[in-house]
């Protein structure tokens, strides 16, 4: 009698262990989509959120999440938080076009190191334990990268820049809606920010003169489809099943992802100073998901 349920137990486990790894390689696929896209690196990230509106809907609705209904200041909250999200994916894009796969990936996942460091604020405490070595990592890593961009071009140095606003402004999205996402389902809760991230994006898009509806649909449809859908959806689903330590190591496939499609497709290849790092930054970033102070 017990030996159907032992069988089935590692497919049980294994199954969060999946979507983990599939959802962090569908995100790390996402920068290579907006550098295939003919419409500007803004309205490319328009149409990463509008698109998967609609699905993020019915996803709420399937999940028995309320669409309408929300308390004026939940509602109010999370808008905000939609137009941080929506500020983070802009300045994201505009550094994918300017620096390598790989630094916008890890910049772009600063997010983890900027709540650590909000979290010492909000404590009033200086880091200790593990914590000093993931700030020291991040730092070293950061200043390598950065000087290797530099050394290629000051473009390239500019790009980071943009990605790592992109991680400060990610984080102000994940503050502001640390609160609303106790009372609001997940789902739900991507939905309404995602109409305030849309109108932000095509604001800034029409601002900066950038074309804006694509000759070929295939790049946002994709980029939509793996980045707020699939990538979303499977973290959403595998976050639950695992400590900080897991999900932050499984987070480094992400910039070995994007540096493979970098070489693949735009033959950007990373030197062993590049790779030094990339693991000190990744290694910051796991760090910082263990030590990151909670409230």
């Amino acid at each position: 009698m017990d030996a159907p349920v032992s069988a089935s137990a590692p497919r049980v486990r294994l199954l969060p262990l999946a979507a983990l790894v599939a959802g962090n390689v569908a995100l790390a696929m996402g920068p290579w989509f907006v550098r295939i896209a003919d419409t500007g690196p803004v309205a490319t990230g328009f149409w990463r959120v509008a698109l998967a509106l609609p699905a993020l809907a019915l996803l709420a609705r399937a999940n028995g999440q309320p669409i309408g209904g929300l308390p004026r200041k939940t509602l109010l909250v999370v808008l905000l938080g939609g137009l941080f999200f929506g500020l983070d994916v802009a300045s994201w894009h505009t550094g994918i076009g300017l620096t390598r796969l790989a630094n916008a990936t890890l910049f772009g996942n600063a997010g983890s190191l900027i709540l650590m460091a909000w979290g010492f604020i909000a404590w009033r405490r200086l880091p200790r334990g593990r914590e000093w070595p993931a700030m020291i990592a991040a730092l070293a890593g950061a200043a390598i990268l950065m000087g290797r961009s530099f050394e290629i071009s000051p473009r390239t140095l500019l790009g980071d820049w943009f990605c790592l606003l992109g991680g400060m402004l990610y984080a102000g999205y994940l503050i502001i809606l640390k609160d609303a996402r106790k009372t609001v389902g997940g789902w739900s809760l991507l939905t309404w920010s995602g109409l305030a991230s849309a109108a932000a994006l095509m604001t800034v898009a029409l601002i900066a003169g950038e074309k804006i509806v694509p000759d070929d649909w295939r790049p946002v449809v994709g980029l939509a489809i793996s980045s707020q859908i699939v990538g979303q959806g499977l973290l959403v689903y595998a976050l639950r099943h695992f400590t900080p330590l897991v999900i932050g190591i499984a987070l480094l496939c992400q910039p070995a992802v994007a540096a493979l499609a970098g070489w693949l497709s735009f033959g950007e290849v990373l030197s062993p100073m590049d790779f030094v790092g990339i693991a000190l930054v990744g290694s910051a970033l796991v760090l910082a998901r263990i030590s990151s102070p909670q409230d």
